[in-house]
């Protein structure tokens, strides 16, 4: 069906299927990509959430050639934005937005001379990484980590996403924003426990240290001393 058309190009963006290599290789130039990741790392889906949960201070995008892998086609275009603590979810996904437009844009333009050579991933790295799809309980929220770990993963699933979840008094809490407590001192106690409550939202302990809840959606009541499960 496909053969009628008489393409010379096919150009993915965001599809979530792998195609097969006659597919792949119908047009005059193949296949390319534009991927939201820092080829060959960030190979995989829900890049953007991913790169906050790992505290990167950038991110990638990539438009590749397609090949039978996942991600692993050669690169034609690569470009890299940074990332603050000012960043969440949201920032990331529009910036990404604007992000692949020009990168693809950029990546078309290469075949206006004929089919342009792309650099192998491992040139890069020769094992780069793979991430797992999100799902459904990913976004249970563990205090029993650093803070700067609890800052990033509250930011990574923050609105639009399914924003991170944990159970106070028998319901479940939805929380969009944390804050990190500048030079907060490195204590033991009860990971969970809230600290203190005030009109600009409460503390809650961390393995190392505290942070403030600051954005959250809940339809029980709590106290200073309760505990997140």
């Amino acid at each position: 069906m496909l053969e009628k058309f008489q393409c010379d190009l096919f150009v993915s963006m965001s599809f979530n299927q792998i195609f097969k290599e006659k597919t792949i290789n119908l047009p005059r130039y193949k296949t390319i990509n534009c991927h939201a990741g820092k080829l060959p790392f960030y190979r995989g889906r829900n890049i953007l959430n991913w790169a906050l949960i790992n505290d990167e201070r950038e991110f990638g995008i990539t438009a590749h050639y397609v090949d039978t892998g996942i991600d692993t086609g050669d690169i034609l275009v690569q470009k890299c934005y940074e990332i603050n603590d000012d960043d969440t979810y949201a920032s990331l996904l529009e910036r990404a937005y604007v992000g692949c437009a020009d990168v693809l844009c950029e990546a078309i333009n290469l075949f206006k001379n004929g089919t342009p050579k792309g650099k192998s991933q491992s040139e890069i790295d020769a094992v780069g990484f793979y991430c797992s799809q999100r799902k459904s309980g990913d976004e249970r929220l563990n205090f029993n980590q650093s803070s700067r770990d609890v800052f990033n993963f509250v930011r990574a699933i923050s609105k639009p996403a399914v924003m991170a979840r944990a159970m106070l008094n028998g319901y479940e809490m939805s929380i969009n924003k944390v804050e990190l407590i500048p030079n907060a001192p490195i204590y033991k106690g009860i990971a969970g426990a809230i600290l203190a409550k005030d009109e600009n939202g409460f503390l809650v302990k961390t393995a190392d240290s505290f942070v403030r809840v600051v954005q959250w959606e809940f339809e029980g009541k709590f106290k200073i001393g309760d505990r997140f499960e």
